[in-house]
């Protein structure tokens, strides 16, 4: 999700990338193809910045006729919790591997 603040992080060790890339590339096809979930381009890209990309999504969703409550319920599925589970999952496979360790996303500010 912080890939800008990241980008020295991922120079030093472009590994870092791999958890969140795959975690995407399950969610995103999730996310459209099961549960046919809607956006518009403009939003489609922007993640949880400002919260557009959820805001425009249950707009998107809710004026295509879904409920409310089923709405809300995928896109903190799809683009929360299952994004931060797999992430982790995946994260904790690639340290057991020792592609990664702890510290490598750590921000020198």
């Amino acid at each position: 999700g912080t890939s800008m603040l990241q980008m020295g992080n991922i120079v030093k060790n472009p590994k870092i990338w791999i958890a969140p890339t795959l975690a995407s590339l399950i969610t995103g096809p999730a996310a459209t193809v099961v549960f046919q979930m809607k956006n518009i381009e403009t939003a489609s890209g922007m993640g949880t910045c400002g919260l557009v990309g959820q805001i425009m999504a249950f707009q998107t969703m809710t004026g295509d006729g879904m409920g409310a409550g089923p709405a809300l319920f995928q896109i903190i599925l799809m683009h929360v919790i299952a994004p931060a589970v797999l992430a982790l999952l995946f994260s904790e496979l690639m340290r057991k591997k020792g592609w990664i360790k702890p510290g490598d996303m750590k921000l020198d500010i």
